[in-house]
């Protein structure tokens, strides 16, 4: 696992062909999963050879790694630049929240891939991801402890505050595709989804905050 991390550190800025080989594994990895991926498709979408993907990687464990690592720990960067920018808990949550809702609106392959780890109980899920969401939920329990601490915010649970803004965005996100081709729903339905205008952060936003303050 040492020598995975450090590789994984090694590629933080890759090169074109490097770059290439990401995307092309991002999309093979969100489309089948871990386990369903096969190295010479991933080869094959990036228009390189094997022996050049293992040279400018390495295997599909680091792949994978690499693949949500790089979304996950540049997360874990923007969350913490847009927190030091406010002070207050309230403005410190949301910024907390649109850095994810952003994240996820700008990397679509990232939905289907957390929702196969969550699915398996976290089956293939590298220890440097872990520590990437580690790094994340670090940030959200200063930001609640210090609302606590102020009277803002009542005694939640970080992890599972996490979970709500995390997992309502991944499911709304991933579910769009499946809602848009049931054109049999009510009309009601449809009015009502209709409703829903701007960026999902500010809606999830402020269903949280409702959920936290005292």
């Amino acid at each position: 696992m040492k020598r995975l991390i450090k590789k994984v550190i090694d590629i933080e800025k890759p090169g074109k062909t490097a770059e290439k080989i990401l995307m092309a594994a991002r999309a093979v990895f969100a489309e089948k999963g871990y386990n369903g991926t096969h190295v010479d498709e991933i080869a094959n979408r990036a228009g390189v050879n094997k022996a050049t993907l293992y040279y400018q990687i390495g295997d599909k464990d680091t792949l994978y790694a690499n693949v949500i690592h790089q979304v996950l720990g540049n997360i874990a960067q923007d969350i913490a630049e847009a927190v030091a920018k406010v002070d207050q808990p309230e403005e410190k949550l949301k910024a907390y929240i649109h850095c994810i809702a952003n994240a996820v609106d700008k990397n679509p392959e990232l939905p289907p891939i957390m929702m196969r780890e969550i699915a398996s109980g976290g089956a293939t899920l590298p220890r440097v991801v872990v520590e990437d969401i580690a790094s994340v939920l670090t940030i959200l329990i200063g930001i609640l402890d210090k609302g606590r601490k102020g009277k803002i915010f009542a005694e939640t649970i970080p992890f599972l505050i996490h979970m709500m803004i995390l997992g309502t965005i991944l499911f709304y996100k991933g579910s769009v595709p499946i809602k848009d081709r049931q054109i049999w729903l009510p009309a009601e339905v449809r009015a009502h989804d209709k409703k829903f205008k701007g960026n999902i952060g500010d809606e999830v936003a402020r269903l949280i905050l409702r959920a936290v303050k005292r």
